[in-house]
């Protein structure tokens, strides 16, 4: 199962570090190394992310997750992504933008940098959202329930999330915006415009995918109720209502994705300003990050250790306000990476205490086949 889920990250990484080798010699293929290692540290609360979502969709939408998706990733976060963000903030032309990357290289990275607090305001607000949407909801399974519990109570308020995600980004605009480390000058403006968008992102594809995902729960839950009786209905209708939620929910997925490569994408700047190396490095890290969440989705890891999605929302809370930070204040890479890391690893840990001390250890409390057909 290893070899099958991975064995496309396995076959991209030898191909893409051979090609780096061919391309820049030993220096461009350990560049592309460091890159790879880089987007994987970074990410891997995204992969635990994901497969929250992607175990809800069923094998078909996996495998367009495990393609398409990639394709969207590499080519479109970590290759056309930046070009975009220079062509807007330097008023250029595509072409001209390309050029600039290519021949240009220090101009284009000093763009790019510069476009840092509108990337870091809209992915701190966007993921912001997702913890205390995920904060505030009741749970049958509390990690940390001195925190959870009470949050949970508070969440019965209406618009919570989106009342301290608005206050979060105008003390941001207010404070961390101004005289901002990456660019001169005060971009409170630009903040808060863009956190606004980031925040009008997440409750368009996050709501647009819920609503299709309770009616689809709705319709299976009528369904059931007439297979008792003859009916003389078609499925076309819920084929097609999964459809347009598993879309949706592919969608919200990328924006997430998207949200988790800016720090990634800013920070590969540390160690080359080459486009190619970049989405070339990137993109491998980005392909094992997929191939980890379909695989923990396959082998049920989210309901064996339950603590697990709770340990990666706390990192995404804690990326999101290290975004924003990062407006004003260099952070470095490696305590983003080490934080996601020892929260995931922590909750890791809760759940195997919790498991050998209700005799579950490591054993999903679900039936097989019912992961299996969810799967």
């Amino acid at each position: 199962m290893l070899l099958k889920t991975f064995g496309w990250s396995f076959a991209i990484t030898v191909i893409g570090l051979a090609l780096a080798g061919v391309l820049w010699g030993w220096q461009g293929l350990a560049i592309v190394g460091i890159l790879s290692v880089l987007e994987i540290s970074l990410s891997f609360d995204n992969a635990v992310i994901n497969a929250g979502i992607l175990r809800k969709m069923n094998a078909f939408w996996q495998k367009i997750f495990l393609t398409v998706g990639i394709l969207i990733a590499v080519f479109g976060m970590r290759l056309v992504f930046p070009v975009v963000i220079v062509a807007i903030t330097a008023k250029l032309g595509p072409i001209e933008a390309v050029n600039l990357a290519i021949n240009d290289k220090a101009q284009y990275q000093e763009l790019v940098t510069s476009a840092h607090p509108a990337i870091a305001a809209f992915g701190g607000i966007f993921l912001l959202m997702i913890f205390l949407d995920f904060i505030f909801e009741e749970r049958d399974y509390k990690w940390l329930s001195w925190i959870e519990k009470p949050m949970a109570k508070m969440g019965k308020l209406d618009m919570l999330s989106v009342i301290i995600a608005l206050v979060v980004l105008l003390v941001s605009a207010m404070t961390v915006a101004t005289d901002a480390a990456h660019g001169a000058g005060d971009k409170s403006a630009t903040v808060l415009l863009s956190g606004v968008a980031g925040m009008i992102t997440y409750l368009v594809v996050g709501g647009i995918s819920g609503y299709f995902e309770d009616k689809l729960e709705d319709d299976d839950e009528e369904g059931e109720e007439a297979a008792a009786a003859p009916a003389k209905q078609g499925t076309g209708a819920a084929v097609g209502l999964a459809g347009k939620a598993a879309f949706f929910m592919f969608l919200y997925l990328e924006v997430i994705d998207a949200s988790f490569s800016f720090d990634g994408v800013i920070s590969s700047f540390a160690i080359t300003n080459d486009i190619f190396m970049m989405a070339l490095g990137l993109g491998i890290g980005a392909m094992y990050i997929r191939s980890l969440t379909v695989f923990l989705v396959r082998k049920g890891t989210l309901d064996d250790y339950v603590y697990l999605e709770h340990g990666a929302h706390y990192a995404i809370g804690a990326l999101a306000l290290i975004l924003l930070a990062t407006i004003k204040y260099e952070i470095p890479e490696v305590v983003t990476g080490l934080v996601g890391v020892a929260l995931i690893g922590l909750s890791f840990v809760s759940s195997m205490v919790r498991n050998r001390r209700e005799g579950k250890p490591g054993d999903s409390s679900e039936a097989p086949s019912e992961v299996a057909h969810r799967v």
